[in-house]
């Protein structure tokens, strides 16, 4: 009887350490699962980054060059102002030549 008791008591410990090693297995898979996953989440995070890097340096480009359109726009605008302020000046000069001419042409009278 004791034999038996000794021989069950080794299945028991044999099915055991199957059991054990059933569930280490499916562990095993069930971490490799887990970092493939995060591996792949990893993988599309810094996809995604270098995306929004991208979309920024390409918004940042278009901002320079609108800033540099306008700065060119504003140059023009000054360019016109002065010019026109540069005419209105000679035809007052003009106006003052002729005006002093007739004031000169009255004290002679």
């Amino acid at each position: 009887m004791r034999k038996i008791i000794i021989a069950s008591m080794a299945a028991a410990a044999f099915s055991l350490a199957a059991c054990s090693e059933k569930t280490q297995d499916a562990a095993s898979e069930t971490a490799d699962s887990m970092g493939d996953d995060a591996a792949a989440a990893g993988d599309a995070a810094a996809d995604a980054a270098a995306g929004a890097a991208d979309a920024t340096a390409a918004a940042a480009d278009e901002a320079a060059d609108a800033t540099a359109d306008a700065a060119k726009d504003a140059g023009n605008a000054v360019e016109g102002t002065v010019n026109a302020a540069g005419e209105a000046v000679d035809k007052a000069g003009d106006n003052i030549a002729e005006e002093t001419k007739k004031a000169e042409a009255n004290d002679k009278k």
